[in-house]
């Protein structure tokens, strides 16, 4: 179905050097290859325009995260449809079984809003990479960014907690944008600048922690909570930045995978879609076809673990705001402080050392941050001060700046050139499905044994991927 058309590619650029050489004098042969060589080196202009969209994109994506525990107490006592009241009424028979309070019903809840955003990634990100193999990337990064902007424009006009739960699950499900920002830096990059375009996307993410969450904060502070729904500025600010994201994608994104590389029927790409939808042939890579065996158990082993690390760590990540919330009465400028604290260290480490790390280092560094997670979630939930939560969470922010991105770039190495959309469109896909069961698994067990409990087992449980990773010999 794929055929690599890298190799031919090659054959008649060497053919065309070796033409130069020929027909020229001594020496300028020699310098069109040092430029050719040089050109591989520089990092393409389309990543800064997908560094640009990525930061519009996050900025809006993390204006709510301070904001849930709050929007989810509002819709508690401001729910005209119902909603909310069914799933209280749903969920007690199990809290009374488990003696959870009934302050935890956010936690339990927001749990549930998390997981089924992550699960409509999951569905989203394949298709998403598939139809971008076959249509080109920017016609369906278009479609998603204004799925994304209906999301926030919903959220504005949403006066019951039905109609939030539709704009989150709209925006989940056009959220395959990521894995396509991801194909494209791949499409533009050589082996020698994957890695920095890699880590310009962990920098955007980085930024995005830091400011989206500090803007929620200041409109949660100075928003007058008691008249009617407080979030409307704050979440038409979102729509805003995701309409800036937008126009950044119409006007300067250029289409970088040519028609000549991309696959010939759609009916291949909906084929490789409709398989996705079998966990296990996500697992096995089963679409990937025309590669050696060595190179799909590479990506079976990376895609194994990156789906138990971000199993582990979605659901402990998420469960965070809660515990700052519930356990140490952090207000939702405390909290963001601490995503200002731990973004500036994410950024300052991948705008510096992430982004020039050798790539013969890239698994060694990715080892290294999967183990310095372990004793971050275990200081998380043994803290009975503000100084201790602070330690566990540079210690988070420090393994985050090189974990995805390494395994990331890891990954993207594999296939061939017309299935590098799919190789990532899988491996986030497996991110996003580790993303739909950890949040809900993390929050029942924060409701049944208490947070201390849950850090501190997850944090050992981290110790699987960190192992299995440094004993494999990849590809």
């Amino acid at each position: 179905m794929y055929k690599r058309r890298s190799n031919n590619n090659n054959v008649i650029e060497n053919d065309a050097d070796a033409s130069s050489k020929n027909n020229t004098p001594n020496g300028v042969g020699d310098s069109i290859k040092t430029l050719s060589n040089k050109d591989q080196e520089r990092t393409n202009p389309m990543v800064y325009v997908i560094f640009i969209s990525l930061l519009f994109d996050l900025l809006a994506f993390t204006i709510i995260l301070p904001l849930l525990p709050s929007l989810l107490e509002y819709f508690k006592n401001n729910d005209s449809s119902g909603l909310y009241a069914v799933l209280t009424e749903r969920i007690k028979w199990f809290q009374e079984l488990v003696g959870a309070p009934d302050r935890f019903n956010s936690v339990l809840f927001g749990g549930l809003l998390g997981s089924m955003f992550s699960f409509l990634q999951f569905v989203a990100s394949p298709i998403v990479g598939g139809l971008s193999d076959y249509y080109g990337r920017k016609p369906v990064i278009l479609t998603c960014a204004t799925g994304i902007a209906l999301s926030y424009l919903l959220w504005a006009f949403s006066r019951n907690f039905a109609v939030f739960v539709l704009a989150r699950f709209v925006g989940g499900l056009s959220k395959g944008n990521i894995s396509l920002c991801m194909s494209i830096i791949t499409d533009v990059s050589s082996g020698k600048t994957r890695g920095r375009g890699m880590a310009l996307v962990g920098v955007a993410f980085s930024l995005g922690f830091i400011v989206g969450p500090m803007i929620g904060a200041l409109f949660a502070i100075f928003s007058n909570k008691s008249a009617g729904p407080w979030f409307v500025l704050p979440s038409l600010l979102a729509f805003g930045l995701a309409m800036g994201d937008l126009l950044v994608l119409v006007f300067c994104l250029k289409e970088t995978l040519p028609k000549e590389k991309r696959v010939k029927e759609i009916s291949s790409s909906m084929t490789y879609a409709w398989q996705l939808i079998n966990v296990s042939s996500i697992f096995r890579f089963a679409t990937i076809k025309n590669v050696p065996q060595k190179e799909i158990k590479s990506l079976q082993t990376i895609g194994l673990i990156y789906f138990i690390y971000l199993f582990l760590y979605s659901g402990l990540e998420f469960t965070v705001t809660f515990l700052m919330y519930h356990k140490f009465g952090y207000t939702s400028m405390d909290q963001a402080k601490m995503f200002l604290t731990t973004g500036i260290v994410m950024t300052l480490l991948q705008g510096s050392v992430v982004r020039r790390l050798p790539e013969k280092d890239i698994k060694n560094y990715a080892v290294l941050s999967l183990y310095i997670l372990v004793p971050a979630f275990m200081l998380v939930g043994v803290a009975h001060c503000s100084c201790l939560l602070y330690m566990g969470m540079i210690l988070y922010a420090i393994s985050t700046a090189f974990t995805v991105t390494c395994l990331t770039t890891l990954v993207s190495k594999y296939g061939n050139d017309d299935q590098k959309g799919s190789v990532l469109g899988i491996f986030r896909s497996l991110g996003a499905l580790a993303r739909a069961v950890g949040p809900v698994v993390g929050s029942i067990a924060f409701w049944c044994i208490g947070s201390k409990m849950t850090y501190v087992i997850g944090g050992l449980l981290l110790l699987i991927p960190s192992y299995v990773l440094q004993k494999t010999q990849l590809a």
